[in-house]
């Protein structure tokens, strides 16, 4: 019985791409930004060889020696989204980006939506999530229109309040919207935003709901499920793959509810993967531009090792990643950075070494199949053999 247990630290960037100032990123940085703050140890990782990998040169005394098979992975898809990140992971590379609406969603789109749902349409620009309740949410209790909004991502997020719309109500909502946007306005996600309060207080809930456009092509998931491995999805991974190739899924509110729900799994017998994502770095944390708060949560992550690591088998393997950047400390954007992200490796059965730099985060994927002795027909290469004692 093999498991491995993929996590996906959400928007933990270790350092700007070279194309990074195409994507509006110059010198972005999410891991440095964290780390200078001061307010979080990790032991864990440093043991591991987060600190060994190229470009990541946050302690001069660092021994290079890590516990774990580490490298730099330079992503191959052209943008820096969820949705192209986890899907490059797991093994497709997207050699266009998902549509992005810097001046808001054109006339026809809001005008079919708003003629569907039979309510209106309030806001329709680039805006952030807190931001938006606070500056639209009154109109909004006192006319029932719906907040639209977008960001520097590929996302058509509705808020409503939900004495307003009934949770269920609006994620019916996003399903229209959903079937609407395809083809060139088939953007990434449609994302259920919903929120609570009174004006001048006004909260989101940990209601918030994704419903992904269908990967277009067979990912790793597929190739595991179809030859009888289980793959488990923990946190919104369910969503961004719209559960094809899932075979058991559980929904999470926030990183502390993850962690519990992984080492629930890690108590439990099952052969295949578990495919975590930990949404907080990246939505309370990176799009606020708040680095202490995101360095506590590393530091979180670091001191949850602790408890993962012992329930680990002799053929487990633990792969910690990322999707993309949210640099906290740029002040220019709120927004996803384009930027490498770390890959670390650990088992018993993984010879610690530092591998560098290599293309594409779908070498995750790859990696994966191929511990699991399934021929995937999928992109990447893996490294498997490298790393293999």
């Amino acid at each position: 019985m093999k498991r491995v247990f993929l996590i996906v630290l959400d928007s933990l960037g270790i350092g700007a791409m070279p194309d990074s100032e195409e994507y509006g990123d110059v010198g972005v940085n999410t891991l440095r930004s964290v780390y200078k703050t001061g307010k979080c140890r990790l032991d864990n990782l440093k043991r591991l060889g987060l600190f060994s990998i190229d470009g990541v040169d946050l302690e001069k005394d660092c021994d290079n020696r890590p516990a774990a098979a580490v490298c730099r992975l330079a992503e191959l898809s052209k943008g820096k989204d969820t949705t192209i990140g986890h899907w490059e992971i797991a093994g497709i590379v997207s050699e266009r980006p998902l549509p992005t609406y810097p001046n808001g969603f054109p006339d026809e789109i809001i005008d079919e939506f708003s003629e569907k749902v039979e309510r209106g349409v309030i806001c329709n620009k680039p805006y952030s999530g807190t931001e938006v309740i606070k500056d639209y949410g009154a109109e909004h209790l006192k006319t029932g229109d719906l907040i639209v909004y977008t960001s520097a991502d590929s996302v058509f997020q509705i808020a409503a309040h939900e004495d307003i719309v009934p949770v269920e109500t609006l994620y019916e909502y996003c399903r229209i919207a959903r079937k609407m946007l395809v083809g060139e306005h088939g953007v990434g996600r449609v994302i259920a935003r919903p929120f609570v309060g009174a004006e001048g207080s006004f909260v989101r809930t940990s209601n918030r709901h994704d419903f992904s456009i269908e990967p277009p092509k067979r990912t790793m998931l597929d190739v595991l499920s179809e030859n009888g491995y289980d793959t488990i999805a923990v946190g919104k991974i369910n969503d961004i793959f719209l559960g094809k190739g899932i075979t058991e899924h559980v929904y999470t509110n926030g990183n502390t509810d993850g962690m519990a729900k992984t080492l629930e799994y890690a108590k439990r017998d099952f052969n295949g993967l578990c495919f975590v994502n930990l949404v907080d770095f990246d939505m309370l944390y990176g799009h606020r531009n708040n680095s202490e708060g995101y360095a506590n949560a590393l530091e979180e992550f670091d001191l949850w090792l602790n408890e993962l690591i012992p329930l680990m088998r002799k053929d487990d393997l633990l792969i910690i990643t990322a999707d993309h950047g949210c640099d906290p400390g740029y002040a220019e954007s709120t927004d996803h950075s384009r930027e490498y992200v770390p890959l670390i490796i650990f088992g018993d059965c993984i010879k610690p070494k530092n591998l560098g730099t290599k293309e594409g985060f779908c070498t995750i994927g790859k990696t994966i199949c191929e511990y699991f002795s399934s021929t995937a027909e999928i992109s990447g290469s893996s490294i498997f053999s490298e790393i293999a004692k």
